[in-house]
């Protein structure tokens, strides 16, 4: 731990750190851990309790008066009336962890007053430590972060997640990302949205927007975009995003280029624009249909003649 560090901040640190050794011995023998199912494609395993576990104790340890939002336990440690909550993700990826797939990360705020003040985002697979301090700046492993200097986004890498919760509304999403591939020179999708904002910190990626996350999600990665020059919000560019379940992040001149993308898509879309897109998303509903009712009138006569299916064509 540093001396040069906010001292709240060394102790997010020292739980980052706990949190992703035990991370990465699990990933040892991936297939050794027990793995449960909060909802469809949304899980949860014994080392996300684990992580949860050493860095909700490290904290508290700490400061036993302040208060604790996690994951997986919610409210129920530590003071919820706290002015200083701790917002905590203990395994960020967790889909991506299980299938081995390393692309994870611990991620640990401290809110103070309902502002975000510390950011820890731990990546135990290439020990990579992001930290941001309010009012001093945004690093990766003592190196100072900057967002990406492009301003034309036909240049620019945007990351994003892709829906997999049982309602989202998946034509709109692919109208969303339809709109941005068009105009960019490539749309990524990592699996860990923590990661993603401390990527678009580090200015690896320009942008980023994903709908339907938790303030444990984009927390710790808001005050890094932030601290590192950037902006974040919700699609209309507002900043008051932390609960709305809709995130955009980017270097300026890109971020104002997205919410002039996104913008009509939000929940706080003027209502003309929320027709046009309820419009356009139920006309690609009608393509598609029309397209898979196609699909299953040319295989029909293939599977009628018990013949084998044909290779296709690439």
């Amino acid at each position: 731990m540093s001396s040069n560090l906010h001292p709240m901040l060394n102790v997010a640190i020292k739980a980052a750190r706990a949190a992703g050794a035990i991370i990465n011995r699990a990933a040892l023998d991936v297939e050794a851990v027990r793995i449960s199912q909060k909802q469809v494609n949304d899980f949860v395993t014994e080392i996300d309790h684990a992580s949860e576990k050493v860095i909700i104790d490290t904290l508290l340890t700490a400061y036993p008066d302040h208060g604790i939002l996690a994951e997986e336990s919610g409210s129920q440690h530590g003071n919820p009336a706290a002015d200083h909550i701790w917002i905590i993700d203990p395994l960020d990826g967790t889909t991506n962890f299980i299938h081995g797939f390393p692309v994870y990360c611990v991620s640990i705020a401290l809110q103070v007053r309902g502002k975000i003040e510390q950011a820890v985002i731990y990546d135990p697979t290439r020990n990579d430590l992001f930290t941001a301090t309010k009012g001093r700046g945004a690093f990766m492993n003592d190196r100072r972060l900057r967002v990406s200097k492009r301003i034309r986004l036909q240049e620019c890498i945007i990351s994003t997640g892709f829906p997999f919760r049982k309602g989202d509304n998946f034509n709109q999403y692919l109208r969303m990302m339809g709109d941005v591939m068009q105009r960019t020179a490539g749309l990524r999708r990592p699996g860990s949205a923590a990661l993603d904002l401390a990527y678009v910190a580090a200015g690896f990626t320009d942008g980023f927007f994903e709908t339907g996350l938790s303030a444990w999600d984009v927390a710790a990665g808001s005050l890094l975009v932030t601290e590192a020059g950037g902006l974040i919000g919700n699609f209309t560019g507002e900043s008051d995003f932390l609960e709305q379940k809709e995130c955009l992040a980017g270097a300026p001149r890109i971020y104002g280029q997205l919410v002039t993308i996104l913008g009509k898509y939000s929940k706080f879309a003027s209502a003309g624009d929320k027709a046009a897109v309820r419009t356009a998303v139920e006309t690609l509903s009608r393509e598609r249909a029309s397209d898979s009712d196609a699909s299953d009138a040319e295989v029909a006569p293939d599977a009628a003649d018990g013949a084998e299916p044909k290779d296709a064509p690439f």
